[in-house]
């Protein structure tokens, strides 16, 4: 407990180093307020967001802080729903200003984008296998086809650190579909994500388990903005800021079945100390 406390620390303390500032500011902030519109790139994976089937609109978790995000800022919102194998690209498009789409912090990440440097939640992998399939422990996949979402960042440690066979598809869904339909042994994902198909569609996962004992590299969830964008970067560190600080994002993660994680509860207690 003491070393993932420890590590825990030393990565937010990591994440919350000032951000070196561009050689000029840059204007995205500034057409958001003229245009009085932020948009926001989401994840509809049915874990943090979904359609609503009677007003086809993106609902859920990511969509509720992409709202927060917008209220603060005193601008309407737009979504755009993305993918695991297109968000990236999305926001270097400009097609979206920001993305909340179950991004983790990863170093490789940072080089190409920018990132709002508090995190609104540390969130690691777990996976899907049958009951029967004998896996128990991440090392277990050696040399076994795995599947994951196209872009995870769970696919390096499972390649380089459990020498499994990644297999990438469109997203969550069609990974553990292929699952279902015997291409892999295992789907990784978000534990979110894992857990709630197991609670919740418990007759058609009753032939599946999560069993690993931990998360594959727990990591900070943040907000990712184009990269040398540090005036939006430093507005919405205010916002995320907030939200530590007020308990929205707990109560956000219990109305959405997603119980907080102790760097979550640890965020609060630090920000809630702080004025605003």
């Amino acid at each position: 407990m003491a070393r993932r406390n420890y590590l825990c620390n030393v990565m937010f303390a990591a994440l919350t180093l000032p951000i070196s500032l561009a050689a000029h500011a840059d204007a995205t902030l500034d057409k958001i307020r003229e245009r009085g519109k932020i948009t926001v790139g989401v994840l509809l994976d049915g874990t943090y967001g979904s359609i609503d089937p009677q007003t086809r609109k993106p609902v859920g978790y990511s969509v509720e802080l992409a709202e927060s995000l917008a209220r603060h800022l005193g601008v309407r919102l737009e979504t755009v729903v993305v993918e695991p194998s297109t968000r990236v690209q999305f926001l270097q498009q400009g097609k979206v200003d920001a993305l909340i789409a179950s991004m983790q912090y990863t170093k490789e990440r940072s080089e190409i984008l920018s990132y709002v440097p508090t995190p609104f939640e540390e969130i690691g992998g777990s996976a899907m296998v049958r009951k029967d399939s004998g896996i128990k422990n991440w090392s277990d996949l050696r040399g076994k086809p795995v599947c994951v979402s196209q872009g995870s960042n769970y696919t390096k440690p499972l390649v380089e650190q459990y020498g499994a066979q990644a297999k990438g598809f469109k997203g969550m869904p069609e990974a553990l579909l292929a699952l279902r339909g015997g291409n892999c042994v295992a789907s990784v994902h978000v534990t979110p994500g894992i857990q709630a198909r197991l609670r919740n569609d418990a007759a058609q996962w009753r032939d599946y388990e999560s069993p690993m004992p931990e998360q594959l590299i727990p990591s900070p969830s943040v907000i990712w903005v184009r990269k040398g964008e540090n005036n939006v970067v430093a507005a919405l560190d205010k916002i995320v800021q907030d939200w530590h600080r007020s308990g929205f994002l707990i109560a956000e993660g219990n109305k959405h079945d997603m119980p907080p994680s102790r760097t979550l509860l640890n965020l609060h207690e630090k920000f809630k100390a702080t004025a605003p």
